[in-house]
């Protein structure tokens, strides 16, 4: 789920936006996490795909759940869920904890010995080193079988590991690219034409000589974990991978020094704000909203604030579409992440059934205004795809086609590693090709280790 920078604005990204709530079914949300709507407190159980957590006094016992502030499900919403599972079950006690996503990592690494937690808000990027380090628990054979179909695939993933479950999907996000129609039009630039990684840069060029846009391409390419998803982004659009098969490093040919080479080129050419190497999410949606980039990548919550009037100053302008391609297809990367039961839980029964039935379609719709569900089903129902008829289709495509970053013990490690080498490269201190040679064997060691 990369940084999760600002987590507020991701969780309202299907507010704010003309024309959404049409359907009744959002809710607005205010800046501490709170907000009406429907939701689950009534106490009605997940009844259909995903399982129910019917009502009995079978289920006893307490468990703790260390979630993430700001991000997906509001803290107040992620309350509610747990009343209502609570009432189904009233021998069973959910307490829930919430921390910022930059101490969640070190935070279940650390509580670990402790058995605090029973269950664990994870990102798609953590699975290989607690899984291997022991840490969460092993539920393959706990998913029904009907998950593995009736689930998007990138939402799988974010609790897969060397073919086995260590958690339930939950959360489902990946990047798009963003377009300001209005100075496209403004510069001649046919929208069809930014389907290539190719046509963005002529659009870009088109749109710096003729709408008086500086840097049309505004990107979130610090160094920070921001820059490796649009860099694996762009390695599968141009048809290479960061790491192969054996999960040995693939970064020194093909697509990845392609697509770091496009990146490099445009800050030459003029068409990328060089402020870019020092920005992440966020910083993007401010350049686009103050209209000074044409152009963008980002996470799903950029809808609503681009088009947002007391946010943006583009609001109406925006179009979200999918990434475009280097020649391997319209690939993004992926955002998502997953509710994992520890190792050390003394109720992983109780952990497992709170987590279906927040994972469930049921709950999952009934609180839309927070985040797209994971299941296939909800993107061909017609009440979602009013809640936001530009965003919803959109999504439907980018969701069934996303790269994963890496699955390797020491993600954490490798990536500053590749961070350092990508900006390198971006800022001109050793050419593409070079820099990915130079930092092969500094991960190579790591993934000894």
């Amino acid at each position: 789920m990369s940084e999760f920078v600002s987590q507020l604005n991701r969780r309202r990204f299907l507010l704010g936006a003309a024309g959404f709530g049409a359907a009744g079914l959002l809710a607005a949300c205010s800046s501490g996490g709170t907000g009406t709507g429907t939701t689950g407190s009534s106490g009605a159980g997940a009844s259909s795909t995903g399982g129910s957590s019917s009502g009995g006094s079978d289920l006893s016992g307490s468990i703790t759940g260390l979630f993430m502030k700001q991000a997906g499900y509001s803290e107040d919403h992620i309350n509610q869920m747990a009343a209502s599972f609570m009432k189904l079950h009233p021998n069973v006690k959910v307490n829930s904890e919430f921390v910022a996503y930059e101490a969640l990592h070190d935070k279940i690494v650390a509580a670990a010995p402790a058995g605090t937690y029973d269950l664990v808000f994870i990102d798609v990027i953590w699975p290989a080193e607690f899984a291997t380090k022991g840490l969460i628990a092993d539920i393959t054979g706990r998913i029904p079988a009907n998950w593995k179909t009736d689930v998007l695939q990138g939402a799988l993933d974010s609790a897969l590991y060397q073919g086995k479950f260590y958690g339930l999907p939950w959360l489902l996000d990946a990047k798009f690219f963003y377009y300001n129609k209005n100075l496209l039009t403004k510069a001649g630039v046919d929208p069809a034409s930014v389907t290539s990684w190719d046509g963005v840069a002529t659009a870009a060029k088109a749109v710096k000589d003729k709408a008086g846009v500086k840097y049309p391409l505004v990107w979130s390419w610090a160094q920070a974990e921001a820059v490796i998803c649009d860099w694996a982004l762009m390695t599968a659009s141009f048809g290479g991978k960061l790491f192969d098969e054996k999960g040995q490093p693939a970064f020194t040919d093909g697509g990845a020094v392609q697509a770091l080479e496009f990146m490099r080129k445009s800050i030459v050419d003029g068409i990328t704000n060089p402020s870019s190497t020092q920005s992440l999410e966020d910083d993007v949606v401010k350049v686009f909203s103050a209209g000074d980039a044409a152009m963008g990548l980002n996470w799903s919550y950029m809808f609503a604030a681009a088009n947002d009037p007391k946010q943006s100053t583009v609001a109406g302008q925006a179009v979200v579409t999918e990434v475009p391609t280097g020649g391997a297809g319209r690939i993004s990367v992926n955002g998502s992440s997953a509710l994992s039961i520890t190792a050390t839980s003394k109720n992983q029964d109780v952990a497992w059934e709170f987590a279906k039935y927040v994972s469930s379609l049921d709950v999952q719709t009934q609180y839309i205004s927070d985040a797209l569900p994971i299941w296939k089903s909800a993107y061909d129902d017609p009440a979602v795809i009013k809640t936001a008829p530009e965003f919803v289709p959109v999504a439907k495509k980018q969701f069934n086609d996303m790269t994963n970053r890496p699955q390797v013990v020491a993600y954490n490690a490798v990536s500053q590693k590749l961070q350092v080498a990508v900006q390198k490269a971006l800022l001109g201190s050793v050419s593409p090709q070079q820099a990915m040679n130079d930092v092969k064997p500094e991960v190579e060691k790591l993934l000894a280790q």
